[in-house]
């Protein structure tokens, strides 16, 4: 087998596989500043209590600071918790884009899990280190719970 021939195709493999996986990032990038943007929005509009009901009993959009984790979580440990997660948010997004790099080209539904993971953990990354918080404003409810 010719070697210039088995080298232009690691070349080609190579550039493919880079290509494709910019496109995921791009796309993440795409979405972290839509993200962005609507949470921009949201401060400037829902800020001062006001709400909007897209589908009563259902979804709504309504202004909330979160300092804590998910569901609200954990929100009294102070300048202490706001970097311990701006921590734990840079060591989630490393781990992420490391696992993203080591996926199988072929395997799109995880490199497509991998992007959106990165766009809403940079997004909340940035908050944290801008705000001390992170805005949340989608409000979904199921019956009693919402």
């Amino acid at each position: 087998m010719d070697s210039s021939l088995t080298t232009t195709n690691q070349a080609h493999a190579l550039r493919t596989r880079f290509a494709w996986r910019a496109g995921y990032l791009l796309t993440a990038l795409g979405i972290y500043l839509a993200d962005q943007a609507s949470k921009a929005w949201a401060a400037r509009t829902l800020r001062f209590g006001d709400e909007r009901v897209l589908l009563p009993n259902f979804v709504k959009f309504f202004y909330t600071e979160n300092p804590g984790i998910a569901f609200g979580q954990l929100q009294e440990g102070g300048s202490f918790s706001r970097w311990f997660f701006v921590v734990l948010a840079v060591a989630a997004a490393i781990a992420v884009f490391y696992y993203f790099l080591r996926t199988p080209r072929n395997d799109d539904r995880v490199l497509g899990a991998c992007a959106l993971l990165l766009a809403g953990i940079s997004g909340n990354l940035t908050d944290r280190i801008r705000l001390g918080y992170v805005i949340d404003f989608i409000v979904l409810h199921a019956g009693n719970y919402h």
